[in-house]
């Protein structure tokens, strides 16, 4: 069964986010994001490598990699759904 992550990002400190974010930042499927530029920012910060591009989801074109989203949760597949800055998400 797949499953949909919602990761709060930290609104400041990067050294604010748990564990268990991280670890479904590395293991996640796909990887939607608010704002690519932010969830970039950890990645780096914690030296997570992913392969695959990122789903950029953010409220001008919600509809469409909505549809990219649900796509995969029906292929199976495991997807993370990174906030900009806390929750939220989605431009609150």
């Amino acid at each position: 069964m797949a499953t949909l992550w919602i990761i709060a990002t930290p609104i400041g400190n990067l050294e604010d986010i748990t564990h268990r974010a991280l670890r479904i930042l590395k293991e996640a499927d796909a990887l939607a994001c608010e704002d690519t530029r932010q969830t970039l920012k950890i990645l780096q910060r914690y030296e997570i490598q992913r392969e695959d591009k990122f789903i950029a989801y953010h409220e001008h074109n919600e509809e469409r990699a909505g549809e990219t989203l649900l796509k995969h949760l029906a292929e199976g597949r495991n997807v993370a759904l990174c906030t900009d800055s806390g929750m939220p998400g989605i431009s609150d």
